[in-house]
């Protein structure tokens, strides 16, 4: 590859900020974890196309735990970079920050990682993406804890896929100690 198809990771940074307005709220009167998510999706998804030049789909997200509340009137800022290239793979570090508007307090609600695949619009097909040029040490951390997690994703997906599940009666039982009322007849089923 020539120095032309590398890109620096912050090239391709994107900041998305929107005040949350009571539509967006829940129950609770707090904002609504899936609009958050939308919006982590569309930064995810502006990062991965600025770097790649070309649409990009959402293949996987890591866990998304939401540390604090947001409110109605909160400037939600959500931060994307890239911080991990494969053949056509992007990993989008996703940072998530809740602004009191009134007194300035700025709290962070979560982070995550979004999977982003670049994708050929003439073929429908997985395209080839920029590498990155990794100039700091923060850089590289990134790149190489990303690397790391998506190996640990192929791993435990793998390991989903080749485990057979077989009921048996100390499954059941163990259902019963939990916060689960089961069905009598499953005990006859396993046999």
């Amino acid at each position: 590859m020539s120095e032309l198809l590398y890109k620096k990771p912050t090239d391709s940074d994107v900041l998305l900020s929107v005040v949350m307005h009571p539509e967006d709220t829940n129950a609770n009167n707090t904002i609504f974890g899936g609009r958050i998510l939308a919006l982590m999706d569309q930064a995810a998804y502006a990062c991965a196309c600025k770097h790649a030049r070309c649409v990009t789909v959402t293949a996987a997200i890591n866990t998304v735990n939401f540390r604090t509340p947001i409110y109605v009137g909160d400037l939600v800022s959500i931060k994307a970079r890239v911080n991990y290239v494969g053949k056509s793979s992007m990993m989008i570090g996703i940072r998530v920050e809740a602004e009191n508007l009134i007194n300035g307090d700025i709290r962070h609600s979560n982070s995550s990682y979004f999977t982003m695949v670049a994708i050929d619009s003439a073929t429908g097909k997985p395209q080839t993406v920029p590498g990155l040029i990794l100039e700091t040490p923060n850089e590289v951390r990134r790149f190489v804890r990303s690397y790391t997690r998506k190996i640990e994703q192929q791993e435990s997906l793998k390991e989903f896929q080749a485990k057979a599940f077989h009921l048996s009666k100390d499954h059941l039982d163990w259902c019963q100690t939990q916060n689960a009322r089961l069905n009598p007849d499953l005990y006859n089923e396993i046999g």
